[in-house]
C-alpha cells in the first residue's frame, strides 16, 4: 500500500514534469519523514552527485504559509536531470510531494531547518549515498540543510559542497529583510571546512550578493553569475572537480 501512496501522490504533484529515463523515482523513509529521490546509479566507485532541492512553494504570494510545499519551479530537477556523472541523486525537502502525518506546517515555515528535519535529510543523504564520495549541491534553503548535514556528520566523504543562491546563515538573512526569525530552525554559525563552491547571482534580490559574500568570505570560492536572480540557474555549468 505504500508503494500505491507514494505513486499517486507523486503523479497528483508533478504531472506535467517527469524524470529522464535513467532516473528511477525511489522514496527513502529517514527518521520521521518519507522523502522523495530521483536517482541515477550506475558505478559503484564514481563519486555521487547529490543535489538538495530548496525550500520550495513554502509561502503564497501574499506571504502566508502554504498547504503544500512541493516546488512549482523544476530548476533543481532539471540541473539533476541534465548531470552527466554517472552517480547522480536528486532529494527533496520533508512534506515535499509525500504529505503524511508527521508534516506540520512548521517544517517548510520557521523550522524548515528542525533538528528533525536535517537529522532526516542527513540519513537520507547516507542512504544514498552508500559509502561513496559525495559531491554535495544545494539550492537556496537547499544550501543551508547541505551546510548543516556537513557539520553534523563529520564522517561523511564529502569531496566538494557546491551551494547554488545559497541561503547560509538565516539570522542574517531574515535580519536583513526585517523578517520573523527562524526560531525553531538550526543555523550555521560557520561554514563546513571543506572544499566548497558558491554560485550566486549577480541580480539576486531573495540572497543578496552582499549577503554571500559576508558569509563566504573568500572571494576564490564564489562564482557571481552575470544577470541571474534568484531562480535563474537552469543553465549553469557547475565545476565538479
Amino acid at each position: 500500500m505504500r508503494g500505491i501512496f507514494f505513486a499517486f501522490l507523486l503523479c497528483s504533484c508533478a504531472a506535467t514534469w517527469r524524470p529522464a529515463d535513467d532516473f528511477a523515482t525511489v522514496p527513502v523513509h529517514a527518521g520521521k519523514f518519507d522523502i522523495v529521490t530521483y536517482q541515477k546509479n550506475t558505478d559503484t566507485r564514481a563519486p555521487v552527485h547529490i543535489y538538495i532541492e530548496g525550500d520550495g512553494h513554502s509561502f503564497d504570494a501574499y506571504g502566508a504559509p502554504t498547504g503544500d510545499p512541493t516546488p512549482r519551479d523544476t530548476m533543481v530537477r532539471d540541473l539533476a536531470m541534465r548531470d552527466a556523472a554517472p552517480n547522480v541523486v536528486y532529494i527533496a525537502r520533508p512534506c515535499q510531494y509525500i504529505m503524511s502525518e508527521k508534516c506540520d506546517e512548521k517544517y517548510w515555515t520557521d523550522g524548515r531547518f528542525a533538528p528533525a528535519v536535517i537529522n532526516a535529510m542527513s540519513m537520507a543523504v547516507t542512504q544514498v549515498a552508500s559509502g561513496r564520495p559525495i559531491v554535495l549541491i544545494g539550492y537556496s534553503g537547499g544550501a543551508m540543510v547541505g551546510g548543516l548535514i556537513i557539520k553534523r556528520n563529520p564522517a561523511l566523504p564529502i569531496k566538494k559542497w557546491i551551494t547554488i543562491a545559497g541561503v547560509l546563515n538565516h539570522a542574517d538573512w531574515t535580519a536583513y529583510f526585517g523578517d520573523t526569525p527562524l526560531r525553531q530552525s538550526l543555523d550555521l554559525k560557520r561554514l563546513p571546512d571543506v572544499r566548497a563552491l558558491h554560485y550566486v547571482g549577480a541580480d539576486d534580490d531573495v540572497v543578496p550578493m552582499e549577503l554571500s559574500q559576508k558569509w563566504i568570505g573568500d572571494n576564490d570560492k564564489i562564482i557571481i553569475v552575470p544577470n541571474a536572480d534568484h531562480d535563474d540557474f537552469a543553465d549553469l555549468d557547475i565545476d565538479f572537480e
